[in-house]
């Protein structure tokens, strides 16, 4: 029996956005998931959560692809598209950097509640661009949320100097609050390498 040695890896490429996120990109089918978590029905603070992407050169990136994914504003996770439609909530959304001026990604959503006891409200992340050979995943907090922040064991294990990376800084406009949180692939003259999670 001839043994076969693994495929090698490769990067991602430039097209998966097109794929996962085609209305943004302006072609004609559906999008199975948006920049829109939170219908106007759905309970809770609605929020708007922002920011960009930067390479190891401090550039902003063109072509990622953001998906978040996070409990309702209760703490709980949508577990149905029954329970979806009812609550005006998704749970999980997507937004590509490309076509945003500024190549910023952008979502509406609710601000989450504590999933449990002793940890602060907090998003999953998962980040895919050119030049990754796997995506990479991290947490949003929140800059409101100090007293809670200080709780959550897994925020504060990480390094304190980088625990910044993972916090949105709240800004209050007249379209609501707005969460911002840029996300550094690697350390530049644009900012710290934001922290990632081995999952």
């Amino acid at each position: 029996m001839t043994q076969r040695k693994q495929t090698p890896s490769q990067t991602v490429g430039p097209y998966f956005a097109y794929g996962l996120a085609p209305t943004q990109y302006g072609y004609d089918f559906k999008s199975l998931f948006t920049p829109v978590l939170a219908q106007p029905h759905a309970e809770g603070e609605h929020i708007r959560i922002t920011g960009r992407v930067f390479d190891g050169a401090g550039n902003p990136v063109s072509d990622a692809l953001i998906e978040l994914s996070q409990p309702d504003a209760s703490g709980q996770i949508i577990t149905s598209v029954e329970e979806s439609e009812r609550k005006g909530f998704a749970g999980f959304g997507r937004c590509g950097t490309g076509t945003l001026a500024g190549n910023y990604f952008s979502f509406d959503t609710v601000k989450p509640g504590a999933r449990g006891e002793g940890q602060a409200p907090f998003i999953d992340i998962c980040v895919t661009m050119r030049g990754l050979l796997l995506h990479t995943f991290s947490r949003i907090y929140f800059s409101d949320e100090a007293a809670a922040n200080a709780q959550d064991e897994v925020l504060v294990s990480v390094p304190a100097e980088r625990r910044a990376t993972l916090v949105a800084v709240r800004e209050t406009t007249n379209a609501g609050p707005v969460y911002r949180f840029d996300i550094y692939m690697q350390d530049s003259a644009a900012g710290k390498e934001t922290v990632f999670f081995d999952l």
